[in-house]
């Protein structure tokens, strides 16, 4: 059991001037479950491997349980790494692969099989203990690489997008599996994904990284309906807010054809800036079918049973943006009919230059 901290830590690789990870700080509280998120070269993973030791700290400090571990190598930082490819060894059985780095610590052979064992009852893989990782499925090849990390009971696990193989009703069970093992040993983790519907499904908070630079780090909820810039809101939500690049009117934005109503501390941001530009960000959900709205056109009706996103292209500001309105399931609405959309719900408002949220700074 540990607590994490980077301190200012970053990673600039050679031959580059733009650090992978900038001053990052972070801290991971003991028994906590927190994902780091974000696109291709966001840095997310290359936080992790700084944490595991398998990159180098070029400024700053990383911590675990009080230690500073920035320069100690990885076999000294007692963690725990699963990969994204399982990294099992073909020849042994999965009795060996989890027992191997026990094997290779020096620990007797009895307390090896004792650990071993109490990891696969906690897996379900008690059957499966004398079969070779080509006889698996890739759900049970996955189990197999948690269990080689547990029976080390280490004080930190990472994990590097762990999911990613698996086809996608295995990735949803497992991510389950795994959140429910997670509270189970209570061990602190940190949990690599691009996969933002997978960051808010599992993590007790989610740290959102973009260009190396930690954005917003949080609750799943407080993410979603309060995200701190506009990058965070286009990124967290599926589907994504709607954001739409407006012009202001005196101390007034408008969608489509209605003013939209704001708060009295965005208002009173919209008059102190000097910004002529903002974008209006609402949540598919948070849009509705109003009778004194805007006219909108149908372009695209997506049924998912409970739900039903309706794409529909609305005049905005003497051109056509698209916007998207999460509908009960079941809709008789289709393509090529006229909608009256109007705002049903929370608006979040931002400078289109600096990407800064209006209001009350999140805390």
């Amino acid at each position: 059991m540990a607590e994490v901290k980077y301190e200012a830590a970053s990673r600039i690789y050679p031959g580059t001037e733009i650090a992978a990870v900038n001053e990052l700080n972070l801290d991971i509280a003991d028994g906590e479950l927190l994902v780091l998120v974000g696109p291709s070269g966001s840095g997310k993973s290359t936080a992790l491997r700084m944490l595991a030791g398998l990159e180098f700290v070029d400024k700053g400090s990383i911590y675990i349980n009080g230690k500073d571990v920035t320069l100690s190598p990885p076999q000294d930082r007692d963690i725990a790494m699963v990969f994204q490819n399982y990294a099992l060894y073909p020849q042994m059985s999965v009795a060996s692969n989890m027992a191997f780095a026990l094997k290779q610590q020096g620990i007797p052979k009895a307390e090896r099989m004792e650990r071993v064992k109490e990891a696969a009852k906690i897996l379900d893989l008690e059957p499966y203990l004398d079969r070779k990782p080509k006889n698996l499925s890739g759900g049970q090849r996955q189990r197999v690489a948690m269990g080689r990390a547990i029976v080390r009971e280490p004080q930190v696990f990472l994990m590097d997008e762990p999911l990613s193989n698996l086809d996608a009703k295995l990735r949803v069970q497992t991510r389950t599996e795994l959140v429910d093992l997670q509270a189970r040993l209570g061990v602190t983790t940190v949990y690599v994904t691009h996969d933002q519907v997978e960051a808010m499904t599992m993590g007790h908070r989610v740290a959102v990284l973009d260009h190396g630079v930690l954005q917003q780090v949080d609750t799943p909820r407080r993410l979603y309906s309060a995200p701190a810039n506009l990058f965070v809101a286009g990124f967290i939500g599926s589907p994504a807010m709607n954001l739409i690049e407006v012009d202001r009117t005196g101390d007034e934005l408008h969608f489509g054809s209605a003013a939209v109503p704001l708060p009295d501390d965005v208002r009173a941001d919209l008059r102190a800036s000097s910004s002529k530009r903002f974008v209006i960000g609402i949540r598919p959900e948070h849009l509705g079918q109003d009778q004194n709205g805007t006219a909108c056109g149908v372009t695209v009706v997506e049924e998912l049973g409970s739900d039903a996103f309706i794409h529909a292209s609305m005049p905005h500001e003497g051109d056509e943006v698209t916007v998207v309105v999460r509908l009960d399931g079941e809709t008789e609405i289709v393509r090529g009919d006229q909608l009256s959309i109007g705002i049903d719900g929370p608006v979040h408002i931002f400078d289109a230059e600096s990407g800064a949220r209006l209001g009350t700074p999140v805390t």
